[in-house]
């Protein structure tokens, strides 16, 4: 279990940089390209927009414009209008810190306090990004508490979903980023009945408050459905055969509801029968077509919604006659590039390689083995690749083989557990490893 998703971390006691006067109005972007709004970027897919990145690095790596300290946490930074925001444990506070995305000065913090303990004695800090919208920031704490911040870092509201809708703590809590619909931000809660405290923890069952639809201005809830329980991947929307659905990987598979009401479109079981076993890899999306994937036992799958809502497999690791998975992601989204993806597949360090799968057919192209778990981010007609260790890798899409461009081995300032996946807006690329994020030229500047 101890291999699951998470290691214990020592954070840091606090912060002690405090913001300086102008700090704020300092915090205008300089350079051109699209923000990170959200966890994969703005098209929750591990897609940057961003042109003319760097393909040839020098032999120290790319320069660094600045780092932080930051507390406990797995979470990326999100970025936009020229803030960069992050959201960390300090001692018994979690804290939303906001920053000059350029340069990395501080410009305010937002705490409440926090007392959530790993069920596993894992690091206690948020798995779970920050989400832009305008001039409201979302986050939703390891502990179920879900809040929006004004972007001058003032209070809005404030939920406590844990104990609103009675959550059973999930193995490693709160992890899935909330996704904002229009006037609306829908939340995988995963409630259960008031009062019910069974001791296996297989025996939990949902009431009614899978997903809860809060009012994005006030916090009040517009809508609450189905009995799903929760998980670690996130929730994304797509067109499906002409409709807006929210799409969900959830603790017991596959699900899609209508964002207007939550009703519940269709339903695809994809889970091991482990207890221990979760699923994290957020959906791919292209069509009318979704892939999912998990570690423990099934494998990936890719599926075509049908007119009626139907649920058609178009192929499956879980067919009894393969003789190897396809892709076995854990928690790292693979990316896709044409007719291909590329991706993590293993469940232990030692066990992750990169591999290039066909999307069509499920077949594996090419793996390169024991290369750590890695995370990726598409960009300017590569990939960009982050091992756990710290290594970062650019490579080209090649479905023939491992094509790489250029990498850059044990990132002083990114050390293990490097689990959140690269960032980049308007050409800084941005990285975190344990206790630091740091910010490096990936575009040059004009």
């Amino acid at each position: 279990m101890r291999y699951l998703l998470f290691v214990f971390v020592i954070g840091c006691g606090g912060l002690k940089e405090q913001p300086k006067p102008g700090a704020a109005e300092r915090a205008k972007p300089t350079r051109a390209g699209a923000d990170w709004p959200t966890l994969l970027g703005p098209t929750h897919d591990g897609a940057s927009a961003d042109k003319g990145i760097l393909t040839t690095w020098p032999k120290a790596g790319l320069k660094k414009l600045w780092d932080c300290e930051l507390g406990q946490g797995y979470a990326p930074p999100v970025i936009a209008d020229g803030k960069l925001y992050h959201f960390d444990r300090f001692a018994d506070a979690a804290r939303l810190t906001a920053r000059n995305a350029e340069t990395g000065e501080l410009l305010w913090k937002y705490e409440y306090p926090t007392d959530y303990e790993d069920q596993y004695g894992y690091d206690p800090g948020p798995r779970a990004c920050p989400v832009i919208d305008g001039d409201r920031v979302y986050i939703l704490g390891v502990d179920g508490v879900l809040a929006c911040v004004s972007t001058a870092g003032k209070e809005v509201w404030k939920v406590d979903t844990q104990a609103k809708y009675h959550v059973h703590q999930n193995f490693f809590g709160v992890a899935s980023v909330p996704l904002v619909v229009g006037d609306l931000l829908i939340v995988p809660v995963g409630g259960s009945p008031k009062g019910q405290k069974p001791f296996d923890f297989r025996e939990v069952k949902g009431d009614g408050s899978g997903f809860v639809a809060f009012d994005k201005k006030t916090g009040a809830e517009k809508w609450k459905s189905t009995d799903e329980l929760a998980s670690y991947s996130s929730p994304v929307l797509a067109t499906l055969r002409g409709k807006p659905t929210v799409v969900y990987f959830a603790r017991g598979g596959l699900v899609g509801i209508d964002p207007a009401n939550g009703k519940e479109r269709f339903r695809f079981p994809w889970r091991a029968r482990s207890l221990e076993s979760v699923n994290a890899a957020t959906p791919l999306i292209d069509g009318d077509r979704i892939l999912i994937s998990e570690c423990y036992e099934k494998g990936a799958a890719l599926v075509e919604i049908q007119p009626d809502f139907k649920v058609k497999v178009v192929w499956s690791d879980g067919e009894p006659d393969k003789d190897e998975k396809s892709l076995m992601a854990h928690w790292a989204t693979p990316v896709r590039e044409g007719k291909y993806i590329y991706g993590c597949s293993g469940r232990h360090t030692t066990e992750g390689d990169i591999r290039c799968v066909e999307w069509a057919t499920g077949a594996v192209k090419w793996k390169r083995t024991k290369t750590t778990r890695t995370t990726f981010t598409k960009i300017d007609g590569h990939i960009l690749a982050l091992g756990e260790d710290g290594t970062l890798t650019l490579f080209k899409p090649n479905p023939a083989k491992f094509d790489p461009v250029a990498q850059w081995k044990d990132v002083p300032e990114v050390e293990y557990p490097a689990w959140a996946p690269p960032v980049v807006a308007r050409g800084l690329l941005y990285l975190r490893g344990k206790g630091k994020l740091a910010c490096y030229e990936l575009v040059p500047g004009k």
